[in-house]
Parts: C-alpha cells; sequence; structure tokens
C-alpha cells in the first residue's frame, strides 16, 4: 500500500487506540486469565469492496508486534456476503482490545470504496472520472481518499496547499472571475493548474482569457452544462471540466454525458454507509 504515508498510519492507529483503550480495557482484565489465546475471523456480511485491511492489520501490531492479520481477500477486491477477509490468533487480551477500531477503520473503509465502485461503474463508457472532495471525516482523509482509489476513483486536492481552486467566496471577495485568475496565474508557480468556479458563460470567458485550466460548474443540471461545456469547448478544446453539487447514483451518468471530465462526489466520504462486518472470536 505504497500510497499511504506508513508513519502518519502508525500514528493515527496509536491515537484512535488511546482514544478506545483510555487507561486499559478493565472488562477484559476482570474477566480472562492472563495469557488466555483467542482467534478471531473478520467477516464480510454483505457485498462489498474491501478497504483498510492494512490500517486494520496496524491496530493488532500496534498492540503486539507478533500478531499479524492473515488476510483471504485483498484492498480493492470486491467480496460476496459471508466471505471470511481475514483471521488472526494471539492473546485474546489484544484481539478485544483492537476489535473494535479495526473494525470500525475496515467498516467505514469498505463503505468509502464499495460507493466509489458503485458511482464508477454508474458512468463507464464515458471519458468522466469520479473524484472525492476535501468533506473528509477528521483525522481520516488519508485513508478515506485512499479508500476512494480502491473503489476506482481518483483524488481531489488533498488539502489547501494541494491545488489552486478560486471558489464563489473567493469571487465574492476579490469582484469577479477576471480579477481572481489573473492575480493567481501572476503569483503561482508555473506547475500549479489554476480551477475557478464559473456561474454563466461571460465567467467562461474570462476565466479562460485570463490563464485557468480548469473550469467547476457548481450546482449545475446536466441541461445546463451542455450549453457551458459546448461555450468552453469552443474557446479552449484544452480546458477541464469539473462539476460539483448534488450527484447521485440517479444523476452522475447525465453529468457525463454533458461533457464533465471529472465529476466530484461529497458523498464518497461525507455520508458513507459503513459495510456490515462482524467480528468472530473464540478460544484459541
Amino acid at each position: 500500500m505504497n500510497w499511504l504515508d506508513e508513519g502518519a498510519l502508525y500514528s493515527s492507529i496509536g491515537l484512535f487506540l488511546r482514544e478506545d483503550l483510555g487507561r486499559g480495557d478493565i472488562t477484559t482484565q476482570a474477566v480472562l486469565m492472563r495469557n488466555a489465546r483467542a482467534k478471531g475471523r473478520f467477516v464480510a456480511g454483505e457485498k462489498m469492496v474491501i478497504a483498510g485491511l492494512e490500517a486494520a492489520e496496524e491496530v493488532f501490531v500496534t498492540l503486539d508486534p507478533q500478531l499479524q492479520l492473515e488476510a483471504f481477500t485483498g484492498d480493492g477486491e470486491e467480496v460476496e456476503a459471508g466471505k471470511v477477509i481475514a483471521r488472526t490468533t494471539g492473546f485474546a487480551d489484544v484481539l478485544l482490545a483492537g476489535e473494535r477500531v479495526a473494525l470500525n477503520l475496515l467498516q467505514h473503509l469498505s463503505g468509502v470504496a464499495t460507493i466509489t465502485r458503485q458511482f464508477v461503474r454508474a458512468i463507464e463508457g464515458t471519458k468522466a472520472k469520479i473524484a472525492d472532495t476535501r468533506k473528509t471525516t477528521p483525522g481520516l482523509r488519508m485513508l478515506e481518499k485512499y479508500a476512494v482509489l480502491l473503489g476506482g476513483g481518483v483524488n481531489h486536492r488533498y488539502g489547501l496547499d494541494d491545488g489552486v481552486l478560486i471558489k464563489s467566496n473567493h469571487l465574492a471577495i476579490v469582484g469577479g472571475v477576471a480579477d481572481a485568475v489573473r492575480s493567481a496565474r501572476e503569483k503561482i508557480g508555473h506547475m500549479h493548474r489554476i480551477a475557478v468556479e464559473v456561474a454563466d458563460e461571460r465567467d467562461i470567458g474570462d476565466a479562460i482569457d485570463n490563464g485557468a485550466n480548469v473550469l467547476v460548474f457548481p450546482n449545475a443540471n446536466p441541461d445546463q452544462m451542455q450549453a457551458r461545456v459546448a461555450k468552453a469547448r469552443q474557446a479552449s478544446e484544452s480546458i477541464t471540466i469539473e462539476v460539483s453539487g448534488d450527484i447521485t447514483l440517479e444523476n452522475v451518468k447525465s453529468f457525463a454525458d454533458a461533457g464533465a471530465d471529472v465529476i466530484r462526489v461529497d458523498a464518497l466520504t461525507q455520508s458513507v454507509r459503513a459495510m456490515a462486518i462482524s467480528v468472530q472470536i473464540q478460544p484459541g
């Protein structure tokens, strides 16, 4: 999993465990004998795209470096209900201490990958790509964006330092598309592309004339998109067209058919449903 920063992952897992464990698992300490052994299985409860196996393993390795997760599938693979995703064997107190954090990560990240795969399949046959947004869970952005990749989507900006995107609030302060794009083009390095939200045909012309590389149509409907895309392509064949707003599985194909190159979908990370995965622990 080369895309992930292993140091950042290790630090994040430590924080997640401290949040859940506090001063220790007093239930396990009170009920189980010390050094009791156990084995556990992660089982899919529904069809899904798996994501988060390495993060889940890191949970247990952080608690006990000798404990590893044996996976029977891989991140990015689609499994059916009933599939044993992974298993592990070790000290019972370690399994019980880590199961909730590991399961939370697997369920949530598999949800991100699964819904992303559904959006990607909905636009098959078009040139458009499904992209994520910065509307992520605080502390989970790296993992959520990795899960989007596993689902077949692409990553948009990781953070505010990752690209120039001039939005309506910037435009309201500056005074208009032309001034905002011109200022950005003068101040940023030649390696950076400039994206800007446009509301009408005049904005399209101002953006392209002053050096924008990406036009973003926020909250547009597919009928509006077709006319605006035609206007933009007439002015620049190389311009990238991006759309954002209320994008659903039901309407995403219409935006792709209207000519969007990139479709940003908030739902990939903002309102995703956790997948049904259970942990079955037995004496080992």
